[in-house]
């Protein structure tokens, strides 16, 4: 990616930084190229010592972030580094932030994204942070976002999150249960979602995702965009939307009767 902003009538810097992204958090096959773009975008901008990584949360949990504050993660590639002096750092930011590495044993949105971690940016360590959807989400990453520029560290933030669900097999069947519907989802129900994110509307995610049924993540996307500004981001950049049923339908002898929306989109200057 050469460029930080799709519209021709507000062409990005040269030198435009990069600070972050929102990327989604399905099995590979569906949306590992959205999430691979977005952080190869990142990739050729930045040379970050550590990645925050902001995930969502799938179980039911409190208002609370849960920290993973030491030790490393495993995958096929190898381990990866947890950064423990970081983790120390943003621990200090009273009320809203646990050290607590039990919460997130039974989560993948963060999971996936480290094999992409590892290969595209070799010498980071992680910091995983999961984020429930609350009132206090956005004020969650805008903390994590001052903690990390008043340190002058070179990190940046990945949050996670997938969009609608749409679907018999997730009881979303309200504009239908055809291709209408699953049209609906992703250029309607979406659209909503990422039009936000693009507005940079942390506050308004996550009733956003309350209403619409649009995020399973919505407060990792609110917390992401909060870090994001308070590290000085002041646009966003989608570049790439598609659903899960775009990719399979040519993969699969019978008709997809549901959709899942995955989106990447990255946070500039």
């Amino acid at each position: 990616m050469d460029e930080c902003i799709p519209t021709p009538d507000d062409p990005p810097a040269p030198e435009a930084a990069l600070y972050g992204a929102v990327v989604p958090h399905a099995g590979w096959v569906c949306s590992g190229r959205i999430t691979g773009h977005a952080l190869k975008a990142l990739a050729d901008r930045t040379d970050p010592e550590t990645v925050v990584l902001i995930g969502a949360v799938h179980s039911i949990r409190g208002r609370r972030a849960a920290l993973y504050d030491r030790g490393a993660w495993e995958t096929p590639l190898g381990e990866i580094a947890v950064d423990e002096t970081l983790a120390d750092l943003i621990s200090e930011e009273e009320g809203e932030i646990d050290r607590d590495r039990e919460a997130h044993s039974a989560e993948h949105s963060l999971e996936v994204q480290v094999p992409f971690i590892q290969r595209l940016f070799p010498n980071a360590k992680i910091l995983p942070i999961m984020v429930p959807p609350s009132d206090v989400s956005g004020q969650i990453g805008g903390a994590i976002g001052r903690k990390i520029a008043a340190a002058d560290v070179r990190v940046i933030i990945v949050g996670t999150s997938d969009l609608t669900h749409y679907g018999p097999s997730y009881r979303m069947t309200s504009q239908g249960a055809g291709q209408e519907g699953l049209d609906w989802a992703k250029n309607v129900n979406d659209r909503s979602m990422i039009d936000r994110i693009l507005a940079m509307d942390a506050e308004g995610i996550v009733s956003e995702a309350a209403q619409h049924r649009n995020a399973c993540g919505s407060g990792a996307i609110a917390s992401t965009i909060a870090a994001c500004r308070a590290l000085g981001a002041r646009r966003a950049v989608l570049l790439e939307h598609r659903t899960s049923q775009e990719t399979l339908k040519g993969m699969l002898p019978e008709p997809v009767a549901d959709a899942v929306g995955y989106a990447g989109i990255v946070f500039c200057s």
